[in-house]
C-alpha cells in the first residue's frame, strides 16, 4: 500500500464534510445557556451541581514542564475567574502520563494533540470540545521536518544514514504524521533509513537541539517551532524546514466525559471567551479556540490506521 498523509486527508476530508453538513456548521460566537448561572430560571448553586471543588488542567510536554505551566498560567487564572473555581495545572513527563492522569480521574480538562486525544478519548472517556487555532486563525498545524541551518541535508532522502528524533510517540506532528512520511519518502522504515532514531520527549527540545547541532534531523510542527523563536529559544534561521505537512487538525481541549453538562459547557464558553482578549492569546502564541467534537479527530484514527498497515507491510 503506497498512500501519502496527503491522500489520507483527501479521503477522509469527504467524509467529515458529509457529518459536518449533517450535523451543521460549528460556530465559535455560538452560545447556550446551558451551565449558565445568569440564564432565566437558572439558580448559580443548582447551575453547579456535581462541580469540583477544584478543577484540575492537565498539559502534554509540548514544553518543559516549567515552561509549559508559566505559558497556560494566564489561562489558569482566567479559568478560575470565569468557572469561580480554583483552577490548577497538571504536566507530566510524557504524552501518555496526561492521557493516564484522565484514566484515573486526576485531571478534569486536559490539552492534548489530536493523536493523544484520540488515545485518551478510547481509554480514558476523554471528550473533545474545542480546538486551538493557529495564529492567522486557521483551524490546523503541519508538521515539519527539521535540520541545522548549515547541514547539507536539502532533502529528506540527503538524511540517509544521519540521527533523527521523533518527540514523542504518540506526538501527532512529532511522531505519526513523519512516520508516515518518512515511509513514503525514503521507502524504509525510520530506524532501517536512519543511523540512530531518537525520542526527545518534546517539540522545543527537538528545536533546540537541532539548534545547536545536537541532531541532524527532526520531526516537530510549525506552532511550537514559533513558539520557540517568539521566546527567544532559538532565531528561525538556527534552522531551516525541509519538509511541511498538509494541515493537521488544531490540538483539542478534551474534557472527561461523565463530568456534569454544565461544566464542560461553562469551561468551553470560557475558552471561547478568550478569542476576546488579544493579551492572552498572545502568550499562548495562537490564534484563539473553536467548539469542535470527536469525529473531527477521526482523520487522525485514519492515519493511525494507514501508520499500521505500513509498518506490518514493511516487515
Amino acid at each position: 500500500m503506497s498512500i501519502a498523509w496527503r491522500g489520507v486527508v483527501g479521503a477522509v476530508v469527504a467524509v467529515l464534510i458529509a457529518v459536518f453538513a449533517a450535523c451543521g456548521p460549528s460556530d465559535s460566537s455560538a452560545s447556550t445557556d446551558v451551565g449558565r448561572s445568569d440564564a432565566p430560571g437558572v439558580d448559580a448553586t443548582d447551575a453547579k451541581a456535581g462541580w469540583p471543588d477544584v478543577i484540575r488542567l492537565g498539559l502534554v510536554p509540548t514544553e518543559g514542564g516549567t515552561d509549559i505551566r508559566e505559558r497556560f498560567e494566564p489561562l489558569r487564572t482566567h479559568l478560575s475567574e470565569a468557572l469561580g473555581r480554583p483552577v490548577e495545572t497538571v504536566s507530566a513527563s510524557s504524552y501518555n502520563g496526561v492521557v493516564t492522569a484522565m484514566a484515573n480521574d486526576q485531571v478534569e480538562f486536559c490539552y492534548y494533540g489530536p493523536k493523544s486525544y484520540v488515545l485518551a478519548s478510547q481509554n480514558a472517556g476523554a471528550e473533545a470540545v474545542v480546538l486551538e487555532l493557529s495564529k492567522g486563525g486557521v483551524d490546523g498545524y503541519r508538521s515539519i521536518l527539521i535540520v541545522p541551518k548549515d547541514s547539507e541535508i536539502e532533502e529528506v532522502g540527503d538524511a540517509k544514514g544521519c540521527v533523527f528524533a521523533f518527540t514523542d510517540p504518540n506526538s501527532t506532528s512529532g511522531c505519526l504524521i513523519p512516520s508516515i512520511v518518512l515511509r513514503e519518502l525514503t521507502g524504509e522504515a525510520p530506524e532501517d533509513f536512519f543511523s540512530e532514531v531518537r525520542f526527545s520527549g518534546s517539540h522545543g527540545t527537538s528545536v533546540l537541539q537541532v539548534a545547536q547541532g545536537e541532531l541532524d534531523i527532526a520531526a516537530t510542527n510549525d506552532l511550537d517551532f514559533g513558539r520557540m523563536v517568539e521566546k527567544g529559544a532559538v532565531r528561525r534561521d538556527d534552522v531551516r524546514i525541509i519538509y511541511e505537512s498538509d494541515p493537521i487538525p488544531g490540538a483539542p481541549w478534551a474534557a472527561r466525559r461523565e463530568l456534569p453538562a454544565t461544566l464542560k459547557e461553562a469551561f468551553t464558553e470560557a475558552m471561547l471567551a478568550l478569542n476576546d482578549k488579544p493579551e492572552v492569546l498572545e502568550r499562548f502564541q495562537n490564534g484563539g479556540f473553536r467548539r469542535t467534537s470527536d469525529e473531527e479527530y477521526d482523520i487522525i484514527r485514519a492515519a493511525s490506521k494507514l501508520l499500521k498497515e505500513q509498518e506490518s507491510e514493511g516487515g
